[in-house]
């Protein structure tokens, strides 16, 4: 027996081999010239008997795959069964590399199985051949396929149809449905089909605890199969008799709802289930025109685009959340009958599938989330430098190969911070500053730009707090007029003094050092909070000016952390802080990811407990006011300062509310 496999080093193409060579004779695999190292890898992870592999150097492009006549002569009558996997399975390609290798591959195929003489034509195409047929798809329908409009359905629709109309030899025609890895292993070569939307899933297993309910969407039946199951059938029905001219639906007789597929990758991967599934037909009642109108519309395309970016979204694969068609599966399970060869349950093995994604095919694995690569040789302005998450963050940067640039109005911790930075190796310039003082500001901006040139990350974290009831605030009004002037002026005059220069070059970043009590509104801190919040609303409106032009700002709800700003409230001594260090890495993770926000669990469960129970969440915080009094810092008490402890009560709710400033 002889095989002739075009290919082989496909996903699918790999376990075919593997069971043919369970089988007696030699298989022929079609090469591309350059491709050699790829087939001996493959062989060797697979176990392949290399003398029973033979390459036949081709290309899928050429006729007759590009094999000259000697080597034609050379296969003429051998071939009892000639496989054609060879194609592009993949929504996202570009339509002219799909209409050469799936359209004229397929032509040039049948073209060399006819000049070999082969005994059967093996022809693999795809349930996507049926295009967006509504209803349920027969295994002896080809002409009745609908909504060919995409060219990934297109081509293999007309490559089918090659085969029907000019295929001279025996052939049987295998339409896959979306192929997902080894039932038993987990093993796939690339994202596709329903991985797409483990992205999606894993962000939300990353913002919310498994069991909390989300909203999702019902949508239509999408078909997966696993590989081994596709390899094995393929190689039972090629091997029956008497089933030539037909055509083999090797699908799941019974798939899951697109909202059921989604919750069993939820399940697998720890993920809240979208226990409330909207059914996405819902939205033909509205007309299409309507429907076309709304979606070009500027913004909604844009926020679309955005989002597909994010989660990592082909915009083809957004079609087929409300795939309208079924396939029958009668001829198929007629061939497969008695050999055991039947679709598992993916109950049983999506965490397999979750596991080998999760491992080897998460797109965030190849994502570089070194600091050095977001930072070397770039300029890093960070203020409050000289000591506390400043100093140590600088360090940090400074490390990872920046040019650093620490501020901050006191002259000897600074100079000292840049000092140990030079002499660790570091690239690092302290200018002083009172970001108090706009002129001082305006002062540091244009010393900074006439030695630097641009400044590429800007790191707003110097900052005043005050922890002080309303009720004692009555006559210091100064209070709040220095933390706003600090905490909002002096950043936002450093900001807008950089941005020109970050607009002209369209990149640069923006990270303000905000604080956990503007999510969880903490008493006592009315001064402080209201100059961070202001700071963080700045923020969200600029980032809506400037996303467009490659200009990031993130805000980082830092909680508690043990630096000289707290020194005066000696109830902190006793109770859960982040060093300087750990607060530095949140500030890496800023930089790395550049995302809109960073916060703790803790800050965004309180605020999303204040906007939706809001009554509920001020009788906590008022509990909180009552069982937290003014310091004795606060109230100007000196003597009271030196004895001043905690209760135990303190000490176990600030535990259990964890970074919350109390």
């Amino acid at each position: 027996m002889s095989y002739f496999v075009t290919g082989a080093t496909g996903f699918i193409g790999r376990y075919l081999v593997s069971n043919l060579l369970k089988r007696k004779g030699t298989v022929h695999v079609l090469v591309r010239k350059g491709s050699e190292k790829k087939l001996e890898a493959i062989a060797a992870k697979m176990g392949w008997d290399r003398k029973r592999i033979v390459p036949v150097a081709g290309d899928l492009s050429k006729p007759k795959l590009g094999l000259s006549a000697a080597q034609v002569k050379a296969l003429a009558g051998k071939v009892q069964h000639f496989f054609h996997l060879a194609a592009i399975y993949d929504l996202s390609a570009d339509a002219a590399s799909q209409q050469v290798a799936n359209i004229d591959g397929t032509r040039h195929a049948i073209e060399l199985a006819a000049a070999i003489k082969a005994g059967c034509f093996h022809h693999t195409s795809s349930i996507a051949a049926a295009g967006l047929y509504p209803g349920v798809f027969r295994e002896d329908m080809f002409d009745e396929a609908e909504g060919l409009k995409d060219p990934y359905l297109r081509t293999k629709h007309e490559s089918e149809g090659i085969v029907r109309k000019e295929c001279k030899v025996p052939f049987r025609i295998y339409r896959p449905s979306m192929v997902i890895g080894h039932s038993k292993t987990g093993e796939i070569d690339k994202i596709d089909g329903p991985y797409y939307l483990f992205t999606l899933i894993k962000k939300m297993r990353q913002t919310l605890p498994q069991w909390v309910p989300t909203l999702g969407i019902e949508g239509g039946r999408i078909n997966v199969v696993p590989v081994d199951f596709v390899a094995d059938a393929m190689d039972h029905i090629a091997h029956k008799k008497g089933l030539d001219g037909q055509c083999f639906h090797l699908v799941d007789p019974e798939p899951m709802r697109f909202g059921e597929l989604m919750n069993t990758f939820c399940r697998a991967a720890h993920a809240p289930e979208m226990t409330m599934r909207l059914d996405a037909r819902m939205l033909a009642v509205v007309p299409g025109a309507v429907r076309s109108a709304v979606t070009n519309l500027p913004p909604v395309k844009r926020f679309t685009s955005m989002l597909l970016r994010d989660l990592k979204l082909p915009p083809a694969t957004l079609a087929f959340i409300t795939y309208p068609t079924r396939f029958d599966t009668r001829v198929a399970e007629r061939a497969l009958k008695g050999s055991k060869i039947a679709v598992p349950d993916l109950e049983g093995y999506a965490w397999r599938i979750w596991d080998y994604w999760e491992r080897h095919l998460d797109p965030d694995l190849f994502v570089d989330r070194t600091l050095r690569g977001h930072v070397a040789n770039k300029v890093v302005v960070i203020t409050g430098g000289s000591s506390g998450i400043g100093r140590a963050s600088a360090i940090k940067v400074a490390e990872a190969g920046a040019k650093v640039i620490i501020v901050a109005r006191g002259e000897e911790e600074l100079f000292k911070t840049r000092d140990e930075i030079i002499a660790a190796g570091g690239k690092c310039w302290a200018y002083t500053c009172d970001l108090t003082d706009l002129a001082s500001c305006d002062a540091l901006v244009k010393t900074v730009l006439d030695e630097h040139k641009a400044v590429d990350i800007l790191v707003n974290n110097a900052g005043r707090s005050i922890r002080r009831s309303v009720e004692l605030s009555y006559d210091r009004f100064h209070d709040y007029e220095r933390t706003m002037q600090l905490n909002y002026f002096g950043c936002l005059r450093l900001i807008m003094g950089f941005l020109p220069v970050m607009t002209q070059r369209r990149k640069g970043h923006i990270i303000n050092i905000s604080s956990i009590g503007v999510l969880a509104s903490s008493a006592r801190f009315s001064a402080y909070v209201a100059s961070k919040a202001a700071l963080d609303a700045f923020s969200r409106c600029a980032q809506a000016e400037f996303s467009g032009k490659n200009i990031a700002f993130t805000t980082v709800n830092m909680p508690l952390v043990k630096t000289p700003m707290i020194a005066p409230t000696k109830m902190y001594d006793s109770v859960p802080t982040l060093t300087p260090e750990e607060a530095a890495d949140l500030v890496v993770k800023a930089i790395i990811e550049r995302p809109s926000r960073v916060a703790t669990r803790m800050g965004i469960f309180a605020a999303t407990l204040n906007a939706v129970a809001p009554k509920a969440y001020e009788v906590i915080m008022n509990t909180a006011f009552e069982m937290f009094p003014d310091s004795a810092a606060a109230k100007g008490d000196r003597k009271a300062l030196k004895d001043e402890k905690p209760t135990n009560e303190q000490v176990a709710f600030a535990a259990l509310m964890r970074g919350v400033h109390w």
